[in-house]
């Protein structure tokens, strides 16, 4: 379905709490600055018609015997409607609970990975309102928002069973026993039939062992000794304990585990190229973007009546809480840290009152 391959596209203005519907990026496309993407209002008229079926209880008969151009007018429609319920019902709950603050702002800072997955999610809700909407829907948000779980839950299901993992990873009692039900390991073995059937990988490795690591911490207490090269000696024995039943291995991890995309290699060390101004210099001109970035969306926010200091600080917070692409080239300990300064300040009342006093009055001479 070639419009279930739009995207959101990144680039263009959008306020902090996410973007404006209607602008999307073909999901193909190369990610990084340089990617480029064909923007188109939404059709509100589609829109409108596709409430109206929805309402005669037509949508998914009309959708199912439409030619292929109306086929993707719907479609599109479809996704001006959904993509706000999906980021704000699902994306958001899951990034927040990812530990990904910032992902969870808005689509448009969504991380490349958690912007597929939302991709996934979305097409799938499209996919189930254009096949499931038979009887008439009087509130089509509503509608969706109560069949979400199951919508996404189904179509997750149905991408592993397509790369030929398990649709629902269970540990086999066979399986359990060659471990000798062993908690960490049983564990270990799901992990690892999860991870076979999800597009992801764990740049130049097979396993994410760094993942796995802090997970064997917090499951056996033992943070001593969970580093990755213990759980690269686990994985090696619950492989050897999968190969007991070497049509189950090649069938359930194997075979899934091969449809991956192949690691990049990663790029001999060169020496760093000589840098042409003062280290500081970079810092500055990094935390003075930021800075018109903040204000930038501040006023936006401001502009839609919402609280001065409350807006200040969820932006401040959200702008300045991340690491400096400047000082990445930076030894620790190298020089002060100026993120941690200006975030540090919001929790003085004192500093947040004459921070958002500066804030306000940078505002109001940019309006004047």
């Amino acid at each position: 379905m070639e419009v279930s391959n739009r995207r959101i596209d990144r680039g263009s203005p959008q306020p902090l709490n996410g973007p404006q519907p209607g602008l999307y990026i073909s999901r193909t496309a190369n990610s990084g600055p340089g990617r480029q993407g064909r923007t188109a209002p939404s059709p509100g008229a589609t829109v409108h018609r596709l409430h109206e079926l929805a309402r005669e209880g037509r949508l998914a008969e009309v959708a199912a015997a439409s030619d292929c151009a109306e086929r993707q007018a719907l479609t599109s429609a479809a996704y001006d409607v959904a993509w706000p319920i999906v980021f704000s019902r699902l994306t958001r709950r899951v990034e927040q609970r990812r530990n990904h603050p910032v992902c969870a702002i808005g689509v448009d800072h969504l991380a490349d990975d958690c912007l597929d997955r939302f991709h996934d999610d979305v097409e799938a809700v499209v996919d189930d309102l254009l096949a499931h909407a038979r009887r008439p829907v009087h509130d089509l948000e509503g509608w969706i928002a109560g069949r979400l779980t199951a919508a996404t839950v189904d179509a997750h299901r149905r991408r592993r069973g397509e790369r030929g993992a398990l649709q629902r990873p269970r540990l086999p009692g066979w399986l359990a026993t060659e471990l000798g039900h062993d908690r960490w390991l049983m564990e270990l073995a799901v992990q690892m039939l999860v991870w076979v059937g999800v597009t992801n990988t764990a740049g130049t490795e097979v396993w994410p062992l760094e993942s796995w690591a802090q997970q064997r911490a917090a499951h056996t207490g033992d943070w001593a000794r969970s580093d990755p090269a213990a759980v690269a000696r686990e994985v090696e024995r619950v492989i050897a304990a999968m190969r007991r039943r070497p049509e189950w291995y090649e069938s359930y991890v194997e075979r899934p585990l091969g449809r991956k995309q192949a690691p990049v290699a990663a790029l001999p060390p060169t020496e760093a190229p000589l840098a042409l101004a003062d280290p500081d210099e970079s810092v500055e001109a990094e935390m003075r973007r930021l800075a018109a970035d903040a204000v930038g969306a501040i006023g936006r926010r401001l502009g839609r009546g919402e609280q001065t200091q409350d807006v200040v600080a969820e932006v401040i917070r959200a702008v300045f809480g991340r690491t400096l692409a400047a000082g990445l080239n930076r030894a620790p300990h190298a020089a002060a840290d100026p993120l941690g300064g200006v975030t540090g300040a919001l929790g003085d009342p004192t500093t947040l009152r004459r921070i958002v006093a500066t804030v306000r009055t940078i505002i109001d001479e940019r309006e004047a």
